[in-house]
């Protein structure tokens, strides 16, 4: 993780801990400050710069709810590759529009990871390109790691971060990074009540796939956690909560509230989880919620909080 932070220098902004007291007592970390809008821009820089010129002059394809594409697109443009992205047919406008502006050939499928992994792997036999995956993969989890770093740099006396859910990438790799700098830290996951997979395979001991997902937290919405984060999240996650929409749409309001922040849903999700337990969690000291992204339309926003 500390070798990705080096390579990911210059790209990937050290985003800002904003502190919300008095109104709230939670520091947030803010990756919706990142360039492509979401802490994605990590882990996808990240694997493309341990890629070989060769590997890279391919091209590469992902497969992505919008903010994972948004970052390939972005590194691969930054390289001076061709990327193709394959998100769902229900992907915000936004999020396309987010990939195609870093010049990405954006394709749709299905629904689910399930549609658009298929047919990412399938263009990807086709053409020759190399598949980056958005999750369960070392270098993305290396690269996600980074924003662990950055929060025991930031708050050195922090003693719970709190961490969205959805295929485990961003928690496996802050967990690794907290766990491994200070075991006594808590790390907590949070995931939307429509969409429990890590809940769900850590009750199973094992991956599970969920038969369908509904959420507004359009980034949280794999229906398998990934191998490689599951056994993260078991060795170096405390526990995993989930929350309804109702309460992230509150978390949201909140943190335009407080401080004038536009968070997506996803995003906001850490922060729906945390508050119910910041009077307990904030008396062991500071508490820090990670928002992991921020592409919403101010349209879609305003339509939310309504």
């Amino acid at each position: 993780m500390r070798a990705a932070a080096a390579r990911i220098e210059g790209v990937a902004r050290r985003t800002p801990v904003l502190d919300l007291a008095p109104l709230v007592p939670l520091q947030v970390k803010c990756e919706q400050m990142q360039p492509i809008g979401a802490f994605k821009i990590r882990g996808a820089f990240n694997y493309l710069a341990r890629m070989t010129a060769e590997q890279r002059a391919r091209g590469v394809i992902t497969y992505s709810s919008g903010n994972h594409g948004q970052a390939v697109a972005f590194a691969a443009h930054r390289f001076g590759v061709p990327a193709v992205i394959v998100m769902p047919e229900t992907a915000p406008l936004v999020k396309v529009e987010g990939a195609r502006r870093w010049g990405a050939e954006v394709l749709f499928a299905g629904t689910t990871t399930v549609h658009r992994q298929a047919r990412a792997e399938a263009l990807a036999g086709e053409r020759g390109l190399v598949v980056v995956p958005p999750f369960d993969c070392l270098p993305i989890v290396e690269g996600q790691g980074t924003t662990g770093l950055e929060i025991v740099e930031q708050v050195p006396d922090v003693r719970t971060v709190v961490v969205p859910v959805g295929g485990g990438g961003l928690i496996s790799g802050v967990a690794a990074a907290i766990k491994l700098t200070d075991p006594s830290i808590r790390v907590i996951g949070v995931e939307p009540a429509g969409a429990p997979k890590m809940s769900q395979s850590l009750a199973a001991g094992m991956p599970v796939t969920l038969s369908s997902v509904k959420s507004i937290a359009d980034g949280l919405m794999a229906v398998r956690p990934g191998v490689l984060n599951f056994l993260h999240v078991q060795a170096f996650v405390d526990e995993v909560i989930t929350v309804s929409d109702e309460e992230i749409v509150g978390a949201a309001r909140l943190l335009w509230d407080t401080a004038r922040l536009a968070i997506e849903p996803s995003g906001a999700t850490s922060v729906a989880g945390a508050l119910p337990r910041l009077a307990d969690w904030a008396r062991e000291g500071p508490v820090v919620a990670v928002l992991s992204g921020g592409n919403v339309s101010l349209a879609a926003l305003a339509d939310l909080l309504a």
